[in-house]
This record gives C-alpha cells, sequence and structure tokens, in this order.
C-alpha cells in the first residue's frame, strides 16, 4: 500500500457550496489530517464544512461556525476524519468570496 500526503486548496469560497476533494479510484480510502479556514474579508463570516456522500447520510462536520475578519480557524485538531470512494468534502461561507480553504490528506492506494 502507498501513503500519499495531499494539499488541497480553494481560494475565495462564497455562498454557493463548493467541493474541495473528491476520494476517487484508485485511492482506497483518504484520511483528512487538517482543515484550515481563512476569513480573507472585511467582516466576520460564519462557514460550513460537511462531506456529501453517494450511499448514505450526507453530513456537516461544522455548520455555521463564525470566523472574525482576518482571522483563521484550524478545524480537526489532533482528529481523523475517514473518507471513502466518491465522498466529497464541502464547504461554504455565508458572505461572497470570503473563505480559502486548506485542505490536508492521507491518500492510501493498494
Amino acid at each position: 500500500m502507498a501513503n500519499n500526503f495531499k494539499l488541497k486548496t480553494k481560494a475565495s469560497v462564497g455562498v454557493t457550496t463548493v467541493g474541495i476533494y473528491t476520494a476517487t479510484a484508485p485511492v482506497t480510502a483518504t484520511v483528512i489530517i487538517g482543515i484550515t479556514l481563512a476569513n480573507i474579508s472585511g467582516s466576520g463570516i460564519n462557514a460550513t464544512v460537511g462531506i456529501s456522500r453517494t450511499n448514505t447520510d450526507s453530513i456537516s462536520l461544522m455548520k455555521n461556525v463564525p470566523i472574525p475578519q482576518g482571522s483563521s480557524l484550524e478545524f480537526m485538531q489532533g482528529n481523523k476524519v475517514v473518507l471513502e470512494q466518491n465522498d466529497i468534502v464541502t464547504v461554504k461561507s455565508d458572505v461572497s468570496s470570503s473563505l480559502d480553504i486548506a485542505l490536508t490528506i492521507m491518500e492510501i492506494s493498494p
């Protein structure tokens, strides 16, 4: 098995939910190591991070969490979430073009 560490980023996320990462073949599983959300707007925002799943319930990992102007939030500190194939990490803000995201993952391949 091969383990590959990767950084996935998305700039200027706004009010529409966007996918940051999709676990696809040949990866058998992906471990989320960390998520950092940075407020790049001129005011406070609320951010939501979730997992969209095709075969079971989609969930929120955090919902409408406030991030003050000019601040960042390190989400997942010490916790891990395992993604299966076709799971999608999603993010949105309540303010247009206000959120930068850095997602650190480890992909596990056969």
